[in-house]
């Protein structure tokens, strides 16, 4: 758990510094590594899933409906409000208990360490979504992106599967936070052009 909560904090920090690295100009209709969504929606689902939704999994309640509909980035501070509530998300994850036990009900319940890793996993991937749309860098340390591409490895299919990747792109060569990127499906060479 001490390792994966230092991942997650210094993913975390990474998400916070690229968020207020973005323009409200950019907003507009900026697109982005997710064909499918701008920037404007894809900072809503990064908002929404990895500062909100990760505080909510550690504490094992539902997200409340009225932020699944927000417009975060209608807030002129929404990147600040972003850095505050990924800190709060990080410390809801800092008790060990946390890491116990499973997320979820069901079906979709999963090991609490898994969920923590896909969260992880998820700030990453859409951070370098947001930072590569605003021509900017996510940077990880070599520990941290290991631990990324251990996570995309273990969950590519799934996330195929309900396509939440698309098909691998080919970098060959490629390691740690590269590989993590094309495996995913994403082009580590996309530029917003």
């Amino acid at each position: 758990m001490k390792n994966e909560h230092t991942h997650m904090t210094e993913c975390a920090a990474e998400a916070a510094r690229v968020a207020r690295g973005v323009s409200a100009r950019q907003l507009e209709a900026t697109a982005t590594p997710c064909a499918d969504w701008d920037l404007r929606t894809l900072i809503n689902h990064w908002v929404l899933y990895t500062s909100h939704g990760m505080e909510h999994r550690a504490r094992r309640t539902e997200l409340p409906e009225e932020l699944v509909a927000r417009d975060f980035t209608a807030d002129a501070d929404w990147a600040e409000r972003y850095a505050d509530q990924l800190e709060r998300a990080v410390a809801a994850w800092s008790d060990p208990a946390v890491w116990e036990g499973t997320i979820g009900t069901g079906e979709s319940a999963s090991p609490a360490a898994d969920t923590a890793a896909m969260l992880i996993e998820e700030i990453a991937l859409h951070g370098w979504d947001v930072a590569r749309a605003t021509g900017q860098e996510f940077r990880l340390s070599d520990e941290a992106a290991a631990h990324v591409l251990g996570t995309v490895e273990k969950t590519a299919a799934l996330y195929r599967r309900y396509e939440g990747f698309t098909d691998e792109v080919e970098v060959p060569g490629a390691t740690g936070f590269t590989r993590a990127l094309a495996l995913s499906g994403r082009d580590p060479q996309w530029t917003a052009g």
